[in-house]
């Protein structure tokens, strides 16, 4: 009897020095990453499927989109409802897609794929992402162009569950350097923004997350001379560029596999509910390109 494929599809490995990766097949996710024989990332293993969004890519939107529903250039669009206790839709339409390897080395690989036209978003548009490995750790980079004759909405956005202690995210320390939060409804969708200065919120100094739980998307963020935002959690820090405006933290709360045993950083290029509210939203024209880059700089090891 033949051995049964992973859920995930081909795992596909690259390392540099003590720097060990694993992406899949299915969604050009990223299972796991290790450093210095620590785990960096909070994983899964080979025979699951990528449980909460483990390591996933959100694309073409991030987050949530109200009711599925938005408008562009005058014609209503109706995405599936794949949040139904919510009534929205959520997180993209290639976490399940099989990706092909385009490019391979030792330490980088480059996997591609064509989001064809489907209901609710009737565009092509060619996805690239580039997972590499160097001295500073993880990069990854994406890539998308619309290959439709007409105008796409495009965001982009990244799952992955950062490893705290054993201690949990309650005696992990974080610093979230973000001046603002946006304030959400019942349903996970913005209906405004506030400062963090003076609330429980405000992690822009370091400290533990205690018993806090966090669902929330931050912005306002302060950048380093380079352009970058830095998140961090004990000794791991997830940057991103200029391209990422806005962060989720979530801390798991109420799912089985991930409830406060890791906390997931997620940068996205806007904001939730853009298709309907605008708020970060990219335009490509046809022929037009998006390139975002964020990573995982590990810290040292035990």
């Amino acid at each position: 009897m033949a051995t049964p494929a992973p859920p995930s599809g081909e795992q596909i490995d690259i390392s540099f020095d003590d720097q060990e990766v694993v992406v899949t097949e299915v969604g050009a996710g990223l299972r796991t990453y290790s450093s210095d024989g620590r785990d960096v990332l909070d994983g899964y293993p080979p025979d699951q499927l990528a449980g909460s969004g483990r390591g996933q890519l959100l694309i073409p939107w991030p987050n949530r989109i109200r009711d599925g529903s938005y408008e562009l250039d005058g014609r209503r669009h109706q995405l599936p409802l794949n949040e139904p206790e919510r009534g929205n839709a959520i997180h993209g339409l290639v976490r399940w897609s099989s990706w092909s390897v385009a490019e391979r080395t030792t330490q980088r690989v480059v996997l591609a794929h064509v989001l064809r036209p489907q209901p609710g978003y009737p565009f092509t548009v060619e996805l690239r992402v580039e997972y590499s490995l160097s001295p500073e750790g993880l990069a990854v980079q994406t890539t998308a162009t619309n290959a439709s004759a007409d105008a796409c909405p495009y965001g982009a956005g990244a799952h992955p569950y950062l490893a705290v202690g054993a201690g949990g995210v309650d005696e992990a320390v974080l610093r979230l350097p973000a001046q603002a939060v946006l304030e959400t409804d019942e349903r996970g969708i913005p209906v405004g923004s506030a400062p963090v200065g003076g609330t429980e919120l405000d992690f822009r100094k370091p400290r533990p997350v205690g018993r806090m739980r966090l669902d929330h998307c931050f912005t306002d963020l302060d950048r380093g001379e380079d352009g970058r935002v830095r998140v961090e959690i004990d000794r791991t820090a997830l940057w991103a560029d200029e391209s990422y405006p806005y962060f989720m933290v979530f801390t798991g709360d109420g799912l089985p596999d991930a409830d406060r045993t890791s906390l997931a950083v997620e940068p996205m290029t806007c904001a939730p509910n853009a298709f309907a509210s605008g708020d970060g939203l990219v335009v490509l024209e046809p022929g037009e390109s998006h390139t975002a880059a964020w990573g995982i700089s590990p810290g040292p090891g035990d």
